[in-house]
């Protein structure tokens, strides 16, 4: 038998997949797209059916040469790109650069193990041109609306800007909850607690429920006053207890966005950060005596599918590891979302059998992390589902009734492994059990409290949520996310506050422009339509050229009279007290990758930038000057002494003006998962921790004002 070439995207996937093929085998990557759509230029025929131009990827020129030298010395070609429109159109792109024959010559796997390898090669098939369409859709569309409205922000707001087909809609959606947010008026609400005593001594809470066989509704303080009047000297008697037991199923192994979303509420992990770290986990990991190999599967996939056997093997380890009652009768079932690929699966470790801690002495921190994540939400969803005894109790108290709730866990299931976060960042929460109550029983009232509330504003987005309501609206697709968010913000669209996305007044022109002149852009509905067209694409139903029609007459009769109706928007640089040391001009804030900074507004005859230093309120326990907040080259966030070089003091954590009664080390903010922030010391075994003192928060809010 002659040698086969087989050609992947990275060399790390190739040094994974070489270990498992004998010496008939040689495995070369392409390093990605090996041609694509030119940057400098349009490069879509709209007279003669929207065929796209494309030429040979900037310095892919070399690995193409390599390539066809490796292909004239085998006998036959595997192209095993990956297992997905983007990866289809690369082994398409790699055949008619290696001017190969048609038939047979792609392989797919879905995780990288020796049995998934040698699978595939057994089964070689023809490329799918149903998926190459749906790409050649995609990356068209996105071309037409990038390259025509681009140059038309150029000319009317600032150079440098940049509109996409998904990322203007994701835009706006945070741009329109920033307007609700806005328009939000508060309104004021109250709630009554009765503490209970039973007549044993045991003590529980009760919340005002009904009064008079109504829902009651407080919404101010004389209500309140008025109500607890009106229960002076009223009896306590339980009217009813209802007990029932409800079961808890566990969430389905990770798609590629609930693994964003939960990576981003569990680990703090942006989008970017979570795929590049799946794909190091995918392609190939040194594990020590095992050598190099794939630990997930495919990380980009919209299906919870999952193999047989590795079902079979995670129902095993179950029994073994948690015993057999934990094991549930049948292998459990997930619904993936309407289009999503069947033949695809949930990513899920390729082996269960390699648990986070055999793991620990190969992988580095975040991955071990990441790998953790996906091992116990992978195994959690093939354990039994959580058994809970709930109890709710209504008590009586004259036309009055108080309602008491409790539930306690009674079998535990797969939550001994694993519990989903909420997008609130709300930590999983079980109320104890009540005490046993019984109908007619008397109880004691020993304390009623009142208390105001007041409704609250949606939230803006942070990335977790984000994710999921483009995801739940069927806008751009998973393996698209990444380069969304990290567009938005480098845009200067959009900046990050507390993790959460806050648009910028460029952000905010933006869209109203496109809202008025591009309606359809903006527009959910219409995007999330197109999206459904090209999954149509995809199967067959659809012919691409077709849809790319359908929408360019419309998008481009609006495109020139934009140019014919728009004004120039003008936005000018906010000017600051800092004097350029080089030419003594008030320098301006600017937007660049990492955030804003200041430059001299006499560019390009001055080039002078500097960092934006922002005043946090706290002295520098070290030398006494500001601390200011500072960003690192890869853009995160850090505390450092404004006084630098010439003071050190650096911190990754906040610091606050409050220092630890303890060992006297200066305190440091902490969030604690949707209560706020606490203080605590961050000596290593001191273990301080206190609430936000007043008189340092107004330190704070005032520096905060005075920068403003």
């Amino acid at each position: 038998m002659g040698k086969t070439l087989v050609i992947v995207e990275s060399p790390a996937k190739a040094k994974t997949i070489s270990k498992f093929l004998g010496k008939n085998y040689t495995v070369k990557a392409s390093m990605g797209h090996v041609r694509d759509l030119p940057r400098s230029q349009f490069g879509v025929d709209v007279e003669n059916g929207f065929q796209p131009k494309y030429i040979t990827v900037r310095g892919q020129g070399k690995v193409l040469q390599e390539l066809r030298a490796a292909a004239k010395k085998c006998e036959r070609v595997l192209l095993a790109t990956d297992p997905d429109r983007e990866g289809e159109a690369i082994s398409w792109h790699l055949a008619q650069a290696l001017d190969l024959e048609p038939g047979p010559n792609r392989i797919e796997f879905h995780e990288i193990t020796k049995p998934a390898i040698q699978r595939a090669i057994q089964n070689p098939r023809e490329l799918d041109t149903r998926l190459i369409d749906a790409q050649q859709a995609r990356r068209v569309l996105d071309r037409i609306v990038g390259y025509k409205l681009s140059p038309l922000l150029w000319a009317k707001v600032k150079r440098g800007l940049s509109a996409g087909r998904v990322q203007s809609v994701a835009l706006r959606l945070i741009c329109d909850r920033e307007a609700e947010i806005a328009a939000f008026e508060p309104e004021e609400y109250w709630s009554i607690t009765a503490k209970l005593k039973k007549v044993d001594g045991q003590e529980f809470e009760a919340k005002l429920h009904l009064r008079g066989g109504e829902k009651v509704d407080i919404t101010s303080r004389d209500e309140a006053e008025e109500i607890l009047r009106a229960l002076g000297g009223a009896r306590y008697v339980v009217r009813s207890v209802t007990r029932r037991e409800r079961r808890r199923r566990p969430a389905a192994p990770f798609t590629t966005s609930t693994m964003q979303q939960e990576a981003s509420r569990k680990l703090g992990f942006t989008a970017r950060k979570t795929m590049s770290l799946a794909q190091d986990l995918y392609e190939g990991m040194d594990v020590g005596p095992e050598g190099t190999v794939g630990l997930i599967t495919y990380l980009r996939t919209d299906s919870t599918e999952v193999a047989a056997e590795a079902q079979a093997e995670a129902r095993a380890f179950i029994e073994e590891r948690f015993g057999a009652e934990y094991r549930p009768a049948r292998p459990p079932r997930y619904a993936s979302r309407k289009g999503a690929q069947a033949a695809h699966e949930a990513i899920r470790p390729t082996s269960v059998l390699r648990t986070p801690e055999s793991l620990k002495p190969y992988l580095k921190r975040d991955h071990l992390r990441l790998y953790k994540l996906i091992w116990e939400r992978f195994v959690a969803s093939q354990m039994a589902p959580a058994v809970l005894d709930t109890v709710s109790c209504d008590i009586e108290a004259g036309e009055f009734v108080f309602r008491a709730t409790g539930s306690q866990v009674k079998f535990p299931g797969f939550m001994t492994l694993y519990i989903e976060k909420s997008d609130d960042d709300q930590q999983e929460e079980h109320d104890d059990m009540l005490p046993d109550l019984s109908e007619g029983e008397e109880l004691s009232c020993t304390d009623l409290e009142p208390k105001q509330h007041f409704t609250q504003p949606p939230p803006r987005y942070t990335e977790a949520m984000l994710v999921k309501t483009l995801e739940e609206l069927g806008i751009g697709r998973p393996s698209t996310y990444v380069s969304i968010i990290d567009t938005i913000q480098r845009r200067g669209y959009v900046v990050r506050e507390d993790k959460r996305f806050v648009p910028t007044e460029l952000g905010q022109i933006i869209v109203e422009l496109l809202t008025e002149y591009f309606p359809k852009v903006v527009d959910v509905e219409f995007t999330a339509t197109m999206e459904a067209k090209l999954d149509e694409i995809e199967e067959g139903k659809e012919n691409w050229t077709d849809v790319i029609r359908e929408f360019y007459g419309p998008f481009e009769e609006a495109v020139q009279n934009a140019h014919k109706d728009i004004e120039e928007i003008e936005i000018e640089d906010e000017v600051t007290e800092e004097v350029c040391e080089v030419c003594g001009r008030n320098m301006v804030i600017k937007w660049g990758r990492y955030g804003q900074f200041l430059a001299c507004p006499g560019f390009p005859e001055c080039r002078n930038t500097k960092p934006l230093l922002k005043p946090i309120g706290v002295a520098c326990p070290k030398c006494g000057k500001d601390i200011v907040e500072r960003r690192s080259r890869k853009g995160r966030v850090f505390y450092g002494c404004s006084g630098y070089p010439d003071c050190d003091f650096t911190s990754w954590q906040k610091p606050v003006p409050a220092k630890c009664p303890v060992c006297g080390a200066m305190l440091v903010e902490r969030n604690r998962r949707g209560r706020g922030a606490e203080w605590v010391c961050p000596t290593k075994g001191c273990g301080y921790v206190q609430e936000p003192t007043e008189a340092g928060e107004v330190a704070i809010a005032t520096a905060h004002e005075e920068r403003q």
